[in-house]
């Protein structure tokens, strides 16, 4: 259907390249226009109503109307709408937010680095490490680690650290130069053996990842390994029992640091302040994002201990600079709403919320769907959940994908008043804003239900047709 001339639909058409969008298709298809939100949902052109079963990107944390996270805005715009934190120049917001992320932070902690995205968090942390591998005298210890459905980012050295295939396909990416090393994904359901408990499991990706690193040079070249706590965009994969433990142990042994990538998982999301302690991660740099400001600014963070600190600080001194940044990082009115929304989940207690709302979707996601003749595995923890799709639920082989069932999903998902997600292997991710009540997760997932009901009708009836 083409939209009608001079339109929002035709507009946008004409003018804008959307990101993790099939260009060629959307001057056909159009997009979905939304104009407002409140609280958990979101209202298109039309006036209507859908819930936001993502949260947009994993990330609008407080819901899509808070006035606290406006007036900071507002305020600081008054006060000093814009500073740089360029050549020794600092300003209150920035100075009061490290500090904040430092008394929360997982592990002991040093300084703060602030960007405007997850990408840019994980792209100078990377930086960093090489950065400080150079001033410290090992100039061949640049390796760095990530798995495979792993997702950093989207600047080309993040995307590198990715290990999802559309990151990489047509990009020239991972860089070339053989730094990027991609281990096993930590999904027992598709890649543990038969009779492989969680525990076998871990402890054989442990394993494979000495092996590796074994063959990459060893503690001289290997230098880090980045992990989500709970893998997102790869599926929402969450590790086996005793996986962190085991890989920990691996890296102590190679002097190799822990990243821990919290864009997604950071702020309560997994039923803990951070993944880290859910999952008993003792990381030496953190990045984080998304819920950091409720997204409703820009703004990203990295925090580094004080070993990372000062191989910084001695590259610095003898380059006679620490020549990263950008414009914006720490900008005072992002910084000053990352701060308000810090203070709004202290007052709110957000992690006791999410941990109560959060069983509750476990429960409901897993009696709803376990069952259902499309699902092959229901996982999550906390508010971070995923159904994933499949034709044979005991092969646990995924739908053809010449069907977008994943696709036709979240189509029907709209037309039932729900946003979703597909991912790899039609996997559907749910992470919805952290404030949601019981009752909105019970009404997002009788949408759901709806959706998914009617693409088990549509592909039963293709079924017969083919016959």
């Amino acid at each position: 259907m083409t939209p009608p001339r001079n339109s929002n639909a035709a507009r946008d058409i004409a003018n804008v390249l959307h990101p993790y969008t099939d260009a060629k298709a959307f001057q056909q298809t159009g997009p979905l226009v939304i104009t407002r939100g409140k609280g958990v949902k979101i209202y298109d052109e039309q006036g209507k109503e859908y819930i936001e079963a993502l949260a947009g990107l994993w990330c609008a944390s407080l819901g899509f109307d808070n006035e606290r996270l406006v007036q900071a805005a507002t305020n600081q715009m008054r006060k000093l709408p814009f500073y740089h934190s360029f050549t020794a120049k600092s300003h209150e917001p920035m100075i009061d937010l490290a500090e904040m992320l430092i008394e929360r932070a997982p592990s002991p902690m040093s300084k703060v680095f602030f960007g405007n995205s997850g990408s840019e968090a994980n792209d100078s942390a990377l930086k960093m490490i090489w950065y400080m591998n150079n001033a410290l005298g090992r100039p061949k210890k640049k390796k760095v680690f990530a798995r495979l459905k792993a997702y950093h980012g989207i600047t080309l050295a993040a995307a590198s650290l990715t290990g999802l295939p559309a990151n990489h396909k047509l990009f020239d990416a991972p860089i070339a130069g053989g730094r990027f090393v991609h281990v096993g994904t930590p999904h027992h359901y598709h890649e543990a053996k038969p009779g492989e408990t969680e525990e076998a499991f871990a402890t054989r990706l442990a394993d494979e990842l000495e092996a590796r690193i074994i063959e990459e040079g060893g503690a001289e070249e290997c230098a880090a390994f980045w992990a989500e706590p709970v893998m997102g965009a790869g599926g929402v994969i969450v590790p086996p029992a005793t996986y962190f433990e085991k890989i920990q142990a691996v890296l102590k042994k190679y002097d190799m640091l822990f990243v821990a990538d919290e864009v997604i998982c950071g702020f309560g999301r997994t039923g803990s302040y951070w993944g880290c302690q859910t999952f008993n991660i003792q990381p030496d740099i953190l990045v984080c994002a998304k819920a950091l400001s409720s997204s409703y600014l820009p703004i990203s963070a990295v925090m580094v201990n004080e070993t990372v600190f000062q191989g910084i600080a001695e590259g610095s001194s003898a380059v006679g600079t620490w020549g990263h940044g950008f414009t914006y990082s720490g900008h005072p009115v992002a910084a000053a709403v990352a701060i308000e929304t810090l203070k709004i989940y202290d007052e709110t207690n957000i992690v006791a919320h999410v941990a109560e709302v959060g069983a509750h979707m476990q429960a409901e996601l897993r009696r709803r769907f376990t069952d259902h003749p499309l699902v092959g595995e229901v996982r999550g923890v906390g508010l971070i959940g995923a159904i994933e799709l499949t034709s044979d639920k005991a092969a646990r082989k995924p739908i053809d994908p010449a069907k977008k069932a994943g696709a036709r999903l979240c189509k029907l998902g709209e037309e039932h008043g729900v946003i979703l997600r597909a991912m790899i292997n039609d996997s559907m991710g749910f992470s919805p804003p952290l404030v949601i009540t019981k009752d909105e997760v019970t009404e997002m997932l009788d949408r759901v239900g709806k959706a998914l009901d009617a693409l088990a009708v549509d592909l039963r009836r293709e079924s017969i047709a083919a016959v």
